[in-house]
């Protein structure tokens, strides 16, 4: 008879595998906690232990799988894992599919071809609307115009936010108070 059952956990040895002082450190890092009590740290630290070993099981588990099962687990298995794993997906931004630079260069290419060259109702800097003429489809060619026409280049006047044209105080005009005078030569 064994002395370890299959579905027994490990036993409590009252160590953690991770140094209590850095996750002690880590912890004093959160502004919202004042203070953490030892036990609690040791707490933090367990399960931090058992993700780690669910999230390593988890990418063994996807290299099992393969047709050709390696003995060592990679980054792309624990990608693929956070990926296909409802549990794991919180980690998706932490632990992202990696591509090659063809793939990414791929995909790139076909989302601008996909997207087309701008979106409708968007206009390039001096002011045309690209591939679109005079409500003509992209694909078709543009009337010919007989001859361009040049505007000249007029400078544009900064534009002044709205709160710089709020006065601090209000002044009455200076008719109502002051009578009418005379101007003499």
């Amino acid at each position: 008879m064994s002395s370890k059952n299959e579905g027994e956990p490990d036993e409590i040895t009252g160590q953690s595998a991770l140094p209590i002082s850095r996750i002690k450190k880590i912890i004093q890092l959160d502004e919202d906690i004042v203070q953490c009590s030892n036990n609690a740290t040791f707490v933090i630290a367990m399960a931090t232990e058992m993700f780690i070993q669910y999230l390593a099981e988890q990418g063994h588990n996807v290299v099992k799988s393969e047709r050709k099962p390696r003995k060592t687990v990679q980054y792309k298995d624990l990608a693929t894992a956070v990926s296909h794993i409802d549990n794991l997906e919180f980690l998706a931004d932490v632990i992202p599919k990696t591509t090659t630079y063809k793939q990414f260069k791929e995909k790139k290419a076909k989302e601008a071809a996909k997207s087309g060259d701008m979106e409708k109702g968007q206009r390039t800097l001096n002011g045309s609307v690209p591939g679109n003429v005079n409500g003509a489809a992209p694909d078709e060619a543009p009337p010919q115009a007989e001859e361009p026409k040049t505007s000249p280049i007029v400078p544009r006047t900064p534009v002044v936010p709205v709160s710089a044209l709020i006065a601090d105080r209000t002044v009455e005009p200076a008719a109502s108070h002051d009578p009418d005078i005379e101007m003499k030569d």
